[in-house]
């Protein structure tokens, strides 16, 4: 049994880990273990290729909303495959390069198995038994599937498959409501298919404000047909189409497509890699626990990222695997801080949000709510636009930012000014109140909306 200084398992996030340890101590003995294409989710089947299939479908939803302005353009043709083509090049390319480098790494060893415990600090990976004095578990996850009667007979796709397609369904039925759900039904809709989304929780979007969900579903209607509060019980497969029977009380559903798309949100992988066999703790859903130093139960084991079901973006495992690298490698004592986790929904009109919600602020403080109409804006009116909004959330004391949530153009962008300010020693937003503001540029519905603070319960003048 060959024993390791430093085992990483995922070649995600935690890779950034190990070239660091390398930089650090050129003679630590290393394994890196990756079950997957090498890369992480984000790269293979995540942020990377869902972004490179939705900025052409947010170039086909500008063309087609040009009529309001005047211009008379029409679309002649929309090549599904070449687009697809394009993401899954440069998706294998940047992932064969990573596999490459590894492979032929002559600092480390590189295995491409499934990985799991069978002792304290062992691991079987294939044939091959190894032992890591420190070991980071970089897992991930997968997508999770409902249990639907006659799923698996019918077939279906998943956020994973979704990526190998080569042909655009004429239709397809999306399970789960989701943002996975609202991206690639956005994409799907754009690209020419009759798409329907069924999501069991009767907000769409449920991660974030209502408002922000209600204006989403309201806009992102125009392209899908939505059923929110549904549950699907049963598929069933026809000489042309797959019907999903969904459920919401005593009212029943039946939708057609042909193709079938489950998005239902994620699950853990750690029946795969059976950390009880090392001392490792896991919620009821299988996620890894972990402390404030991102360290599991079982001291000199780590998890990040996805693996730990906690904040499952990109961003955010890039983020803790500097506070692993400080305690694993540094031995610093590092701890996480996510008072200011940002994200974003990249469909039309975009959504970002970062902190708090008004209703959980307003538990644990005296809140001001702040909100503005994009179209209130010099800008926004030259864009035409219409119920896109900016909601800020600070302290009254001392104007701290607890929390704020963009549904609109550029949102992602817009959201970046409040963020960074939430990482300042006191975190207020007078700054942006002071700072000047392009005029006309949609950053300024950012300031308007912390210059037009009142009482969370104030009307804030907007109902969707």
């Amino acid at each position: 049994m060959k024993e390791y200084d430093l085992i990483s398992i995922g070649t995600g996030s935690a890779m950034s880990i190990v070239t660091q340890a390398l930089n650090k101590d050129p003679d630590l003995k290393i394994a890196v273990i990756e079950n997957d294409k090498p890369g992480g989710i984000c790269l293979t089947r995540g942020c990377i290729p869902s972004k490179m299939l939705l900025y052409p479908a947010e170039v086909v939803n500008q063309i087609k909303e040009a009529h309001r302005f005047g211009i008379d353009v029409d679309i002649n043709s929309v090549d599904f495959e070449q687009i697809m083509d394009r993401m899954k090049d440069h998706v294998d390319t940047q992932s064969q390069n990573i596999g490459h480098n590894l492979s032929n790494s002559e600092e480390l060893d590189f295995f491409q198995n499934d990985a799991r415990f069978i002792d304290d600090h062992t691991l079987k990976v294939g044939d091959s038994k190894i032992k890591g004095e420190k070991i980071i578990l970089g897992t991930g996850s997968r997508p999770s599937i409902p249990p639907i009667e006659d799923l698996e007979e019918v077939g279906y796709l998943t956020s994973k498959t979704f990526l190998d397609m080569d042909r655009l369904p004429q239709s397809t039925v999306i399970i789960g409501g989701g943002y996975i759900a609202a991206e690639y039904g956005y994409f799907l809709a754009m690209m020419g298919s009759d798409v329907k989304i069924i999501g069991r929780n009767t907000q769409f979007v449920p991660s974030e404000e209502k408002d922000v969900s209600d204006v989403l579903k309201k806009k992102l209607s125009r392209y899908m047909d939505i059923y929110t509060g549904y549950e699907a019980k049963k598929v069933k497969k026809g000489s042309k189409n797959k019907w999903v029977l969904a459920v919401s009380g005593d009212e029943k559903i039946k939708v057609k497509g042909e193709e079938i798309l489950v998005a239902a949100g994620r699950r853990s992988n750690s029946d795969i890699l059976k950390p009880e066999n090392s001392g490792i703790e896991t919620d009821e859903r299988g996620w890894i626990k972990v402390d404030s130093r991102m360290e599991t139960t079982k001291e000199n084991i780590w998890a990040l990222g996805d693996a730990t079901g906690e904040h499952m973006f990109k961003h955010v495992a890039n983020y803790e695997a500097r506070v692993v690298y400080e305690n694993a490698i540094e031995e610093e004592g590092s701890t996480v801080d996510y008072h200011a986790v940002p994200h974003a929904v990249f469909t039309y009109p975009q959504v970002a949000s970062v902190g708090m919600k008004e209703k959980e602020a307003s538990k644990e403080h005296d809140i001001l709510v702040g909100y503005y109409p994009y179209e209130d804006t010099a800008k926004g009116s030259a864009m035409k636009l219409e119920d896109h909004f900016v909601k800020v959330i600070v302290d009254r004391e001392d104007y701290k930012i607890l929390g704020a949530h963009i549904v609109g153009p550029e949102a992602s962008v817009l959201i970046q000014e409040v963020v960074n300010l939430m990482y300042t020693q006191n975190q207020t937003f007078l700054p942006i109140y002071n700072g000047m503001h392009i005029h006309p540029s949609l950053s300024e519905v950012v300031e308007r909306a912390f210059s037009n603070l009142h009482s969370h319960d104030h009307d804030h003048g907007h109902s969707h």
